[in-house]
């Protein structure tokens, strides 16, 4: 079974991240992504730059659900004012 700071480190190996969140349960995760790399993408094309980091995880079963928020760092400033 993967950890949540596996994970993390998953991602950060392979997306410049100014922050990660992962929250596991099971084989379902939580994850919050801060990156630059997210500038000028879509929701769509965010997402995919997530699921290539994870795709053996979800090909071998360790990971069942994946729900992200991914964001650019000015859309996390924005984002942390309303929490």
């Amino acid at each position: 079974m993967v950890s949540s700071d596996e994970i993390k480190q998953l991602i950060a190996a392979q997306i410049e991240v100014e922050h990660v969140i992962a929250e596991l349960n099971g084989a379902n995760i939580n994850l919050v992504v801060v990156s630059h790399q997210f500038d000028g993408l879509n929701s769509v094309k965010k997402q995919q730059t997530v699921y290539a980091c994870l795709s053996d995880l979800i090909a071998k079963g360790d990971l069942h659900a994946v729900t992200m928020k991914l964001y650019t760092p000015g859309e996390w400033e924005q984002a942390r004012h309303f929490v």
